[in-house]
């Protein structure tokens, strides 16, 4: 007896279901307008370079969802702390990630696990000032 696997699925990372480097390029373009145009997050980002930012944010995000960009940033707590970065300012970043890919036209469920897969690191960005701050 022979086993077949061609009719396998195969498993399709959660950065090619994004659409690769190019998705995360135009999702991350759009998010930071979002981001920047938010009462409650533009302060967390008033002094920080934006360009440098979204590079980084598309390394992270890349490598976040097992595709092969790897990231050369900071650990997260360290380049996060002493910004003041409560729960509200994490869900609310979330929260714009998560409208621009439901906008981008990605389906439900990848969407929840793209958001999903970053909440991982919620502890690391909000650090110390959790639900207060």
């Amino acid at each position: 007896m022979t086993t077949s696997t061609a009719n396998t699925p195969t498993s399709v990372s959660l950065y090619d279901q994004i659409g690769g480097a190019a998705g995360i390029d135009s999702v991350i373009d759009c998010f930071y307008e979002r981001v920047i145009a938010d009462p409650l997050l533009a302060p967390v980002f008033a002094a920080t370079p934006m360009e440098r930012l979204r590079h980084m944010q598309k390394e992270f995000l890349a490598a976040a969802l097992d595709g092969p960009q790897e990231y050369s940033g900071g650990e997260l707590n360290a380049v996060h702390a002493g910004r003041g970065i409560t729960a509200a300012h994490f869900a609310a970043f979330a929260g714009h990630l998560f409208e621009v890919l439901q906008e981008s036209g990605h389906d439900g469920d990848s969407v929840q696990a793209v958001v999903d897969r970053l909440s991982l690191h919620a502890e690391d960005v909000i650090g110390e000032y959790g639900e207060e701050g």
